[in-house]
């Protein structure tokens, strides 16, 4: 059986609180269930882990290259911006990572525009709310 990592980095575990105006109502549990719903329909295990913390992120991205996962659907949040060991991270794993971002980053504040991530990753979904880990998920499904 295939498995995927759902990976969520700072601030992500607010999710339902911190400025629904942007980021929506919805919590990051019921993210988590109607991810692993959606594995179970196509036989696809989904392991769900959020940290506001690099390195615990940095583990659990080491561990996915080390454990055969198939794919990561990650949304780093604002780690995003700066973090070249998350970059560095994903470039050491042979696992295809979809970066996904809830809010259209590119229409946000000017230091949001840049991902140092993006470059390593397999592909980059903004914009689309929760849509995104869907689709993101159809993405690796697919790879």
């Amino acid at each position: 059986m295939k498995k995927f990592l759902l990976l969520n980095g700072p601030n992500l575990n607010l999710l339902g609180q911190r400025e629904p105006g942007i980021y929506g109502s919805e919590t990051l549990e019921l993210l988590e269930n109607n991810m692993k719903h959606l594995g179970a329909s196509a036989e696809i295990e989904i392991d769900c882990f959020q940290s506001n913390h690099e390195g615990a992120l940095i583990d659990k991205l080491h561990d996915a290259g080390a454990q055969k996962i198939s794919g990561v659907i990650f949304n780093p949040g604002a780690f995003t911006h700066y973090s070249y060991a998350i970059r560095d991270a994903i470039a050491a794993i042979n696992v295809p990572v979809i970066e996904v971002h809830i809010s259209n980053v590119h229409a946000r504040e000017e230091f949001r525009h840049h991902s140092v991530i993006s470059a390593v990753t397999r592909g980059q979904i903004v914009g689309l709310g929760l849509k995104g880990y869907e689709l993101a998920f159809h993405a690796l499904k697919d790879l």
